[in-house]
């Protein structure tokens, strides 16, 4: 209950003492005895608001002293009764104390004094401390989840020498993780399925067992996705849809996709193994972008080769198989729309700008030369992006600089990017990713833009083209080129040298018509001799001057097995075109018995260049893309910045030993 004589302790009060001072001292003036009266009860009163004072001064700092008791109790009380798993440990890690809670998940283990490393190898004390950003960890201990939460306190503040205390919270969010990993498990995956070469294996197989073969396709195909309890569909000759679940596709992937080696070892009297290519769209957030992602997937995988599956997971991709040989396409029916869509395109630009890989070797000038020659004949203007030449086309551009016209064709990149406007046609020749081109600014510039390129597709691809003619089956980019010029126009009328650069790019790609030759090779090649090729002079271009040639000796000469078939080396300081002498090298070990697959590194500037090559027991292009690089079966490519000779050479050999790895699961 209120005292109401404290509120006698306010300042209004004192003003009142002294209002009874200043009217006892007039009482002076008419009755002395009434004034001393009056002057010891202003005493009085002074007095006793003075004890009052100091009353309620105790009174106060008492009730301060309970509270800060009943405070300090609450705290301990909160610590030592919250309700989660609750440590507190010394900065080393320690433990100094433990809730019964946190006793309770450690299976009431003895644990003073024992750092918690022992009992929670993930929670490291150091790591905790650095990581000023995050004060939280997700840990799975002992069946159940808990995201653990550690806050530093200081303690003894005042001391000389302060400490701090570390408190971890356990927060169970068992019932969180289990739910959302559910709701992931459940999530709707869609694949498309493709037979990337149906047209063959019918044309190879009998009337009478097509059927069989046939019905057998479908069989394995309904089987394997019945095993994942999935909804599937045939909805053309060669292609189906399967819709399943993210708990199912896991499954998939730890078996590595096998049903790219059941399809494959179909024999019901074709005499071509029947190979499927999957495109797998997961991880959207509607049914429309998976299926959106399934088709980019698929499109991915066909442009790789086929025979392989491959994820899309909104910007990550996954890729599963892919290790035998593209099979050569018969019909040229492709060639001939590409051919008459470019001449579309080529009439109605205003001029038109070729553009192939930095450093161009001449598979990239023939195709060029070949482009360029389809312009010129509907009279459109066409410029070559001339970039950084290398000695392998030395000799043919000499040749090509010897006339006029050549010598305006080609021009620098900053010239072209000038004059470029929406209404130019950028066509891009040998390459398909944007970083490799001579000059990846006149892509952003380009409004339409065409891709010719015969090797597989990589993650990184031009964005939106408006063709594509992307064949991982040629031999060579020059190869494609002269289906579009037969099929271009039958009066397109190739210069000599022209001719003779296109069948050079053919011969160089094919190692002399060795490698990755089909039928239509032939056929290009064929259609070259008849328009004037020389093969003498391509035989000119293709020679080596006797510094290359002992470089390329003593590269051979320091290989070293790293396992049975494959070999790695590298070329010589100091040598000059030392990628050419590299990709040299590679091809001429594999003509030693006893290798099938070799690697070659090579320094340009602040590069190591990797040139893979194989007969076809390794796809290095596998190899390589774990490394960045890309290419084909058995002709690959990688570069690898700020790393030393000895550096790239262990990461390489790491990329070799997890490809066998994968081979063997």
């Amino acid at each position: 209950m209120k005292d109401p004589m404290k509120e006698l302790n306010i300042p209004e009060v004192r003003i009142y003492i002294w209002y009874v001072l200043l009217l006892s001292l007039i009482l002076f003036f008419y009755d002395w005895h009434v004034a001393v009266i009056a002057i010891i009860v202003w005493a009085c009163f002074v007095y006793y608001n003075y004890k009052i004072g100091e009353r309620r001064r105790e009174e106060w700092v008492a009730h301060l002293e309970t509270l800060s008791e009943h405070i300090d109790w609450a705290t301990k009380n909160a610590v030592i009764s919250i309700p989660m798993p609750l440590v507190v440990l010394e900065m080393d890690g320690s433990i100094m104390w433990y809730n019964p809670r946190f006793s309770e998940i450690m299976g009431n283990k003895k644990m003073f004094n024992k750092n918690i490393a022992e009992y929670v190898p993930e929670l490291k004390i150091n790591n905790m401390l650095d990581n000023t950003t995050t004060r939280s960890k997700h840990i799975q201990h002992d069946g159940r989840w808990y995201n653990v939460m550690w806050v530093p306190v200081e303690i003894d503040a005042a001391a000389e020498k302060s400490s701090a205390i570390i408190l971890l919270y356990w927060d169970d969010i068992t019932n969180e993780v289990e739910l959302k990993t559910k709701c992931e498990e459940s999530q709707i995956v869609i694949m498309i399925m493709q037979v990337d070469n149906y047209d063959e294996v019918m044309a190879k197989t009998e009337d009478t067992r097509k059927p069989a073969v046939l019905a057998e396709i479908d069989g394995r195909i309904g089987k394997w996705a019945s095993s994942l309890k999935a909804s599937w569909k045939k909805y053309d000759r060669d292609k189906f849809i399967v819709v399943t679940q993210e708990r199912y596709l896991a499954k998939v992937e730890e078996k590595k996709f096998n049903i790219l080696d059941m399809i494959r070892e179909i024999d019901e009297g074709n005499q071509i193994p029947v190979t499927l290519s999957i495109g797998v769209g997961a991880g959207g957030d509607t049914p429309r972008q998976c299926s959106n992602y399934a088709q980019s997937a698929i499109d991915l995988a066909l442009g790789r080769g086929g025979d392989q599956a491959v994820i899309k997971r909104g910007d990550k991709l996954l890729f599963y198989g892919g290790k035998t040989k593209a099979v050569e396409k018969r019909s040229k029916v492709k060639s001939r729309v590409i051919s008459n869509a470019l001449k579309q395109l080529m009439l109605q630009s205003s001029e038109v700008f070729i553009m192939g890989h930095e450093v161009p070797d001449l598979d990239c000038i023939g195709a060029a030369l070949g482009i360029y020659r389809c312009a010129k004949h509907i009279e459109k203007e066409a410029y070559i992006i001339q970039g950084r030449n290398g000695i392998s086309v030395a000799h043919l551009m000499d040749k090509l600089f010897e006339k006029q016209e050549y010598r305006e064709a080609f021009i620098k990149g900053s010239q072209a990017l000038e004059h470029i406007d929406k209404r130019s046609l950028l066509v891009i020749v040998d390459t398909h990713r944007p970083s490799f081109t001579e000059m990846p600014e006149l892509i952003e510039a380009a409004d339409k833009i065409v891709v010719i390129d015969h090797h597989r597709r990589s993650t990184e691809f031009i964005e939106n083209p408006v063709l594509s003619y992307l064949e991982p089956y040629a031999s060579s980019t020059s190869e494609l080129v002269t289906e579009i010029v037969q099929y271009f126009d039958e009066q397109v009328e190739l210069a000599a040298i022209e001719a003779d650069a296109l069948l050079a790019g053919i011969t160089m790609d094919t190692k002399n018509f060795t490698f990755k030759t089909g039928v239509r090779t032939f056929e290009a090649a064929s259609y070259l001799r008849r328009r004037g090729a020389d093969p003498t002079a391509v035989r000119q271009f293709l020679q080596d001057d006797m510094d290359a040639y002992i470089a390329k000796a003593q590269t051979v000469r320091s290989a070293e097995f790293v396992e049975e078939g494959i070999v790695i080396s590298q070329c010589p300081k100091g040598v000059k075109n030392a990628p050419l002498i590299a990709a040299q090298a590679a091809d001429t070990l594999l003509t030693i018995r006893g290798i099938n697959t070799s690697f070659v590194l090579a320094r340009r500037s602040d590069h190591i260049l990797i040139s893979g090559r194989s007969l076809g027991d390794v796809n290095v292009q596998l190899v390589l893309e774990k490394l960045g690089g890309g290419g084909h079966l058995t002709i690959a490519g990688a570069q690898l910045e700020g790393v030393s000779m000895e550096e790239a050479k262990s990461m390489l050999k790491d990329a070799i030993y997890e490809y066998l790895r994968e081979g063997e699961k």
